[in-house]
């Protein structure tokens, strides 16, 4: 007698649902595109342990390196800022005993590292971006001379680098995955000069410049919620360093609305508005500088007044974004909670200008 092999007819609603579940699982998402590529590092990682073995790489191992997408990006990236960054150099970098000494710590931590997810990091972005928002990136976790991580091209072809660092934990590598995620979010839907030709040029340069707060919604987007402390996934040392710096927002938004208003009067060189603009995000004393605390202080105030809606709305209007704060910011001027307001002055400037 032939068994059936159909399972009942109670069972076949729950198969349904999960096939679909599946099926929706590995779609496509055309919005979301964010493969991490390790090739350079896991090249410099066989390099090392041939070093480490006493024996001399091969110069066809030593192009295998040079030809790895990570290693050639990172290499156009440096060229293009007119820094040297040459074969010869890199090849003395991965002969240094310090760097063979850290061979296997870096190993461990390219290995956790690859367990995080950069799609669901750029899911967790999209939460402060409007619908139309796209995030295209590929994310290179690299073995290099200098420890800083940047984003390049983000208009054109976008990528993020990052130092691959032992002390960066996976959660705070998610955390940091966000944000510049959020950065390029950022960069699909905002222009990236002021569109608007019937503006003056300094009214146009002081808005460029304002959009540098979109340091501080991208904190507030990693942390997922105002109540969510901007450092969590972060060490003591940097926890204290922004909450040091926040205690000052005060005194920030008053050096930043000064820079604002010699911006409109047209009264600053482009050096020195390169010099006072790049302040604000950060110098050797302040690693994050006041578009991190600032921004995340009228961005949070924003949401928690105002709803996350209305915060995104003005993702890219930097005036909308500065009244909502203060609207937001006198709800809550009550008692001994005073936040800081731009000032009437500015405002009147800068609505005069929209």
């Amino acid at each position: 007698m032939t068994k059936n092999v159909f399972p009942p007819k109670s069972v076949l609603p729950r198969l349904v649902l999960l096939f679909l579940l599946a099926c929706r699982t590995h779609a496509p998402e055309p919005r979301l595109q964010v493969p991490m590529v390790t090739d350079e590092a896991q090249a410099v990682l066989v390099l090392l342990d041939r070093v480490a073995d006493g024996e001399a790489p091969g110069d066809a191992e030593w192009q295998r390196l040079f030809a790895t997408e990570g290693y050639r990006r990172l290499k156009q990236r440096e060229h293009s800022l007119s820094r040297p960054f040459e074969d010869s150099a890199f090849r003395a970098f991965l002969r240094s005993d310090t760097l063979l000494a850290r061979a296997d710590a870096l190993r461990r931590t390219l290995a956790a590292w690859t367990r995080v997810d950069p799609g669901a990091a750029a899911r967790h972005a999209f939460a402060y971006l409007p619908r139309e928002a796209v995030i295209h990136a590929k994310v290179y976790p690299v073995i290099k001379p200098k420890t800083n991580s940047f984003v390049f091209e983000s208009r054109t072809n976008p990528a993020i680098f990052l130092y691959l660092d032992p002390a960066v934990s996976p959660a705070k590598l998610d955390n940091i995955l966000i944000h510049e995620l959020h950065h390029i979010g950022v960069g699909s839907v905002c222009p990236a000069e002021v569109q608007d030709s019937t503006l003056s040029q300094p009214v146009r340069t002081a808005l460029a410049w304002m959009g540098g707060f979109a340091e501080g919604r991208a904190v507030l987007t990693a942390a997922g919620k105002p109540e969510i402390h901007p450092h969590a996934t972060s060490d003591s040392a940097e926890r204290a360093i922004w909450d040091r710096d926040l205690a000052h927002a005060a005194r920030d938004m008053r050096r930043l609305e000064e820079f604002f208003l010699a911006l409109l009067d047209d009264r600053l060189s482009e050096d020195e508005q390169a010099r006072r603009g790049m302040s604000f995000i950060a110098t050797e004393e302040i690693p994050q500088g006041a578009y991190y605390t600032v921004g995340w202080l009228m961005a949070s105030t924003v949401e928690r007044r105002l709803g996350r809606q209305r915060l995104v709305a003005t993702l890219c209007d930097p005036v909308g974004f500065l009244g909502d704060y203060n609207s937001a910011a006198m709800q809550g001027r009550t008692g001994a909670v005073r936040l800081p307001l731009w000032s009437d002055t500015l405002m009147a400037r800068l609505r005069t200008a929209r």
